[in-house]
């Protein structure tokens, strides 16, 4: 292990960040992804089933680091999948649409279900967790205000940001804030 572990620390060596993303079901977690890390966008509505997966390389500091985002399925059908996914993630992000109320009042039972995952010996404090207003591009349909979500993400010490994966508006900045 100490030999894998001075790898790591030479430069040039990749290393390898594990980030998830949690929310409930249609408000554009994989079209997020998709978008980042194919910079394409996908109109058309297909569930995730499980997990579905996105890489990318992104150089901080003269250094890769391969991002394995995690897309994890917002149905509560898929919960016994999602529940193995929690253990040894860096970094969340945590979805609602602006347009589903109840998109973003479910963001406490996300963080409420990743806290059970990780057990008492989980350790929240060292993840950053992002919140993710989704859909800002539908400006008719949205219900909840910019002023609502950020102080949200805010009174929990989450970063928070304005996104459409659809127009990519707000996605490079969210992924490098």
């Amino acid at each position: 292990m100490e030999a894998n572990m001075s790898k790591r620390k030479e430069p040039g060596r990749s290393l390898r960040i594990k980030v998830i993303s949690m929310g409930n079901a249609e408000v554009g977690k994989s079209c997020i992804i998709k978008r980042y890390c194919e910079k394409r966008f996908v109109s058309k509505y297909l569930a995730t089933i499980g997990i579905d997966y996105g890489v990318t390389k992104v150089h901080v500091r003269d250094r890769e680091i391969k991002v394995n985002i995690f897309d994890m399925a917002g149905h509560p059908f898929f919960y016994e999948v999602r529940n193995e996914f929690y253990k040894d993630t860096q970094g969340v992000i945590l979805v609602y649409d602006v347009g589903q109320k109840d998109s973003f009042d479910a963001l406490d039972a996300w963080l409420a279900e990743m806290k059970q995952e990780l057990g008492p010996h989980g350790n929240m404090e060292n993840i950053i967790f992002v919140v993710c207003a989704n859909k800002i591009d539908c400006t008719k349909h949205r219900c909840v205000d910019e002023s609502e979500g950020r102080l949200w993400a805010e009174s929990k010490g989450f970063l928070y940001f304005e996104t459409s994966a659809q127009t990519g508006e707000g996605i490079n900045e969210m992924f490098q804030g």
